[in-house]
């Protein structure tokens, strides 16, 4: 099949949505399919069937960029449309797709309405926009022939496949390399925005300075996290892919106040690599994140934070296979499986693709 991936988030820009394109595209172009990845443009050399799309920068979110409208025609010839954003180049995709009258698949990687009020100063604006904003993607959303989220709720009033995105489980295992051998080292990994409440991290720093804590990443809230952190955290840029297996296995403990993730990718390949997790008892954690691989805290609440870290710490839990069901070959076999379904009938039913990833009662109330 050729597959055409719509983005509004792309390289160079490191985030989820980013590396779930790669990694997606990667494994279905092995099993024989032809990708291309419709984007923004940017500071970025496109490769084979990478097409950029010509963008302004973003006043309200530094480092993404805002796409304009590139015509369809200069678009190659495809057998299924998959978008996975809600902005400009996602409804090229499914402008595309209708003009053209194919498949079109969408996932839905992100409440775009928790940044309203991350980043909104008043909070009466905030949910005014919000207000405008989400019936609008509903109506966007039902537009597609299927619609598919890592979590059984995406707070869209539509019908979905719940198919989480998946984790390279290969890449992502323990090492033997050892960057921290004698030291108790907490970590975190990714991007340093509102939305991701790092200072949280910092809080409980100040309260258990007989650790370290290392935060890997960068943002546009890394000069305000670098002059705000106690002595015993380290804040570094991202690290190279091939680095990030040896950080989570070196690491004794990964933790994440983020209250606006929809699967927590960063959380599920510590997990991978042997790491116990201390998440905020908050959507999508309170499904991912248990007894068997770690443990959740009221957001907010720096006590229970803390005590969270210390039980982690404590216990030894065998984290890989409590999220071995995330594996990215499970989530392709039934994206494909989905591709086929939806070409053949025109439609698809989330029956026609399920799993037990997400039981309600799958994981424990924090302690």
């Amino acid at each position: 099949m050729k597959i055409g991936f719509f983005t509004d988030s792309y390289f160079p820009e490191i985030d989820g949505v980013t590396y779930t394109i790669k990694l997606w595209r990667e494994e279905l172009e092995q099993d024989g399919h032809e990708v291309y990845v419709v984007y923004p443009d940017g500071d970025y050399e496109p490769g084979d069937r990478e097409i950029p799309v010509k963008s302004v920068s973003n006043p309200f979110y530094p480092g993404y960029r805002i796409p304009v409208f590139k015509r369809p025609s200069t678009l190659p010839e495809l057998d299924v449309v998959h978008c996975h954003g809600p902005a400009t180049v996602g409804v090229l995709g499914r402008y595309y797709a209708r003009k053209h009258d194919l498949p079109a698949v969408y996932t839905h990687h992100t409440p775009i309405e928790e940044y309203f009020h991350q980043n909104v100063k008043f909070e009466s604006i905030a949910d005014a926009l919000s207000r405008l904003y989400v019936p609008l993607e509903n109506a966007l959303l039902r537009s597609f022939d299927i619609v598919t989220a890592s979590t059984s709720r995406i707070e869209r009033d539509v019908e979905h496949v719940q198919l989480p995105v998946g984790i390279d489980m290969e890449f992502f295992q323990p090492t033997d390399e050892d960057w921290y051998p004698d030291r108790t080292v907490i970590g975190y990994s990714g991007r340093l925005s509102m939305e991701k409440n790092v200072s949280e991290i910092l809080r409980v720093a100040e309260t258990l300075p007989e650790y370290d804590f290392v935060i890997v990443g960068d943002g546009p809230y890394r000069d305000c996290l670098e002059r705000e952190a106690p002595d015993n955290v380290e804040i570094r840029g991202f690290l190279p892919r091939e680095e990030l297996p040896i950080f989570y296995s070196s690491i004794d403990a990964f933790v994440t106040a983020s209250t606006a993730d929809t699967l927590g990718l960063s959380t599920l390949e510590a997990n991978a690599c042997g790491t116990p997790v201390v998440a905020s008892d908050v959507p999508p954690f309170d499904r991912t994140i248990g007894p068997d691989n770690g443990e959740r805290f009221a957001y907010g609440d720096l006590e229970a934070m803390a005590d969270a870290v210390e039980r982690c710490l404590r216990s030894d839990r065998d984290t890989r296979a409590a999220i071995e069901r995330y594996d990215v070959r499970q989530t392709l076999e039934h994206l494909e499986h989905l591709y086929r379904s939806v070409r053949s009938s025109g439609t698809a039913s989330p029956a026609d693709v399920t799993d037990d990833w997400f039981s309600d009662d799958s994981h424990s109330s924090p302690k």
